[in-house]
């Protein structure tokens, strides 16, 4: 985005600076050099980190690894709450189950297996067919659904092993899936 004096201005809207008032049009029109003999920068957007990882896309923000046991503000744990429908009227109460918050490994080993479980489901008729009738299944179909649990093991193992956001990352962008 285009600067001025540390005000920015809108590409195709007219703005004054010393008592000129430029069109719309300028800051396309002009040079490099015209604009910097006004004082006019550019100055690139932030690159906005990436939402699955960190909170309002912020770097200095990243999400949880690990599951968070939740407690109160004055460190006590916190309950999930059921229905108790034997008082009149029904009230909630705490339970003996601590509300935890999911951390980003327990969501993404949760996204791999469905992932792997949505891939082995195209040909899971013929396990079952196995099964049921001793037909043999196709030696392509046994090695592609062999190659699809042995990834959802490396990364959960993967996922598991990462120490800190940068290495939980990598794991997420390494996924191999075959098709």
């Amino acid at each position: 985005m285009y600067y001025l004096n540390g005000k920015p201005l809108r590409i195709g809207k007219a703005f004054t600076y010393m008592d000129i008032t430029y069109p719309g049009n300028w800051l396309q029109q002009s040079t490099p050099e015209a604009r910097a003999e006004i004082n006019i920068t550019w100055v690139n957007d932030p690159v906005r980190a990436d939402d699955r990882f960190y909170w309002n896309g912020d770097v200095n923000m990243p999400k949880e690894l690990e599951d968070r046991a939740e407690v109160d503000e004055n460190g006590n744990p916190i309950y999930v709450q059921v229905l108790d429908d034997t008082q009149d009227p029904p009230v909630m109460v705490d339970s003996s189950e601590q509300l935890v918050t999911p951390g980003l490994k327990t969501t993404w080993k949760k996204q791999v297996k469905h992932t792997a479980g949505t891939m082995l489901a195209e040909t899971d008729w013929m396990v079952t067919r196995k099964y049921e009738r001793n037909v043999d299944i196709p030696a392509d179909v046994v090695t592609k659904r062999a190659a699809i649990i042995a990834e959802c093991e490396r990364l959960e193992a993967a996922i598991t092993a990462a120490a800190d956001i940068d290495a939980f990352i990598a794991v997420v962008q390494d996924q191999r899936w075959q098709d």
